[in-house]
């Protein structure tokens, strides 16, 4: 698979917010605590190695014991064990449970993390890294997870759900597998395709299960760690961090405060004032203090700060960490370097540094995960007999053809020196009306007007002659650019990875591992 590779300021997919973090603009470097560098790892690995207190073989064992079930490789199991010594960090991505991994940038997150460790331990050898999928599985909105496409066709499961989607029965997704291996065809890569989901899903009673042992089919080779948060003894470690929030609602004002620095972008994530759920079975409803009291959303459930506070010892797997807690929560748990996402995941964890500081965890280092565009040789091909770059697929439609339209015209398709020499003209007109009569300049300035307007519309038209004059070829560029970018979308945040598999099989892994370089800042394009 031989690549290329463009920035992603030239792509027109990512926020202004992200590009100002790449590009490590000054009004962002509050935000953040160190930028992702390789020399910057060994402050941050003496920073964390100092500041980390949980209970090292408490979490070695509750990983044993989630992978009870799971036929795991040597090099998970060897990188579990690790874990106890005081030199080993983890490198983390975390993902929801979509349904048969969702979009292709699953691949995408792992991929960088494992690749991240190997990178680490070449620089670091005297200390051990983890790569570590931390599944999302006390989220409870299943309508983001529940489908995925494949060659162009949503294939979702319909069912009901309330509750941590983790908890959720995979009862029922018989009569789904049946639709989609119909759509797989035969051939060995797509039996593969069905193995991996028969046994992923049909064989495994809840989403949890099944996305462990699908994530550990795909990565388990290569000493990938999966973690379930929903489990008491792990939530037992964040017990203090549960009752601070309860008590004091730190989050909301430290979230709250840094979100004033972000005013020119979009914040993605508002904090609520507590930010925490209560959490039971088909039950996960947020904890509203009013009146002294606590109160669970949407339920009966009441109760005193005291009550509370006792539960919170006695039953701490009831309380679920939302989007602002669960990164600390992460952090809590693991020896953590660096967290690995996506570039919505960036921007609100852009958010938590002084939620951080005031909780006294390390805040990690923030590294956008690799983006690629896989595309076949034929597609290459296609590129290169069109003399296209791969810079110009990037570029929203009606503005790629003006731009090949350019290329292709033996006319100069922009009257811009017939405007200026227009404006020029009624410049002096408007200092004759000046001089003589001043209700004439708005006669003059009316004229102006409409004469540009005029030579605008007969600059689009003899542009849209132009792209009859082309159409064919117009056609097969824009043909192109649906194939490697579907619904205008990127192919990664659309495409399941199910249909690249079905072209190259096992070695589809393998070789992104071998592409995509986490600390190359770039997208890349792949042609396999």
């Amino acid at each position: 698979m031989p690549s290329d590779c463009i920035s992603y300021q030239k792509t027109g997919f990512f926020t202004e917010l992200i590009l100002d973090y790449l590009d490590q603009k000054q009004n962002i470097a509050p935000l953040y605590h160190r930028f992702p560098k390789l020399e910057n790892f060994k402050a941050q690995i003496h920073e964390k190695q100092s500041n980390y207190s949980a209970d090292r073989n408490n979490l070695a064992d509750v990983l044993l014991r989630q992978y009870e079930n799971v036929e795991t490789s040597e090099a998970t199991n060897s990188n579990i064990e690790s874990l106890r010594a005081v030199n080993t960090f983890t490198i983390t991505t975390g993902h929801q449970l979509n349904l048969f991994t969702g979009p292709m940038y699953f691949l995408y997150k792992i991929i960088s993390t494992i690749n991240l460790t190997t990178t680490l331990k070449a620089e670091y050898p005297e200390n051990n890294f983890v790569p570590v999928y931390w599944m999302a599985t006390e989220d409870h909105d299943f309508d983001e997870i529940n489908y995925f496409n494949f060659k162009g066709k949503k294939f979702r499961w319909s069912r009901e759900s309330s509750g941590a989607v983790g908890r959720l029965s995979t009862d029922g997704l018989d009569d789904f597998f049946t639709v989609f291996s119909a759509n797989l065809g035969v051939g060995k890569n797509a039996a593969e395709l069905k193995r991996l989901f028969s046994d992923a899903y049909l064989k495994n009673k809840n989403l949890t299960d099944a996305t462990r042992f699908l994530a550990n089919e795909l990565f388990g080779d290569h000493g990938l760690v999966i973690i379930d948060g929903d489990d008491r003894e792990l939530k037992r470690e964040f017990i203090p961090f549960v009752k601070e929030e309860l008590e004091t609602q730190i989050s909301h004002q430290k979230v709250a405060e840094t979100s004033l620095l972000l005013k020119q972008y979009n914040v993605q994530v508002n904090p609520r004032e507590i930010n925490l759920f209560y959490l039971d079975e088909n039950l996960r409803e947020r904890i509203v203090l009013e009146n002294g009291q606590y109160i669970v959303n949407n339920s009966n459930l009441r109760f005193s700060k005291e009550e509370l506070l006792k539960l919170v010892d006695a039953e701490p797997e009831k309380f679920s960490p939302n989007v602002i807690m669960r990164p600390l929560y992460q952090e809590v748990i693991l020896p953590n370097l660096c967290y690995i996402g996506g570039g919505g995941e960036i921007a609100y964890w852009l958010q938590l540094k002084s939620f951080f500081e005031a909780s006294r965890i390390t805040f990690p280092m923030l590294l956008l995960r690799n983006s690629a565009l896989i595309a076949s040789k034929k597609q290459s091909e296609k590129l290169e007999k069109l003399h296209l770059n791969w810079e110009q697929l990037f570029l929203k439609h009606d503005d790629l053809l003006n731009n090949v339209i350019e290329t292709l015209s033996d006319k100069e398709l922009h009257f811009t020196d017939l405007k200026k020499a227009l404006e020029v003209q009624f410049d002096t007109l408007k200092s004759i009306a000046e001089q003589t009569d001043k209700s004439f300049v708005g006669a003059v300035k009316a004229q102006e007007h409409k004469q540009l307007r005029g030579l605008e519309n007969l600059e689009k038209k003899l542009r849209r002659a132009e792209k009859r004059k082309h159409a064919e070829q117009l056609e097969r560029i824009i043909s192109l650019q649906d194939e490697l970018f579907p619904f205008h979308s990127l192919q990664e945040r659309f495409s399941n990875f199910s249909e690249f598999y079905l072209e190259y099989g096992g070695s589809l892994i393998e070789n992104l591992i071998a592409e995509l370089d986490p600390t190359d800042l770039n997208f890349k394009i792949v042609v396999a």
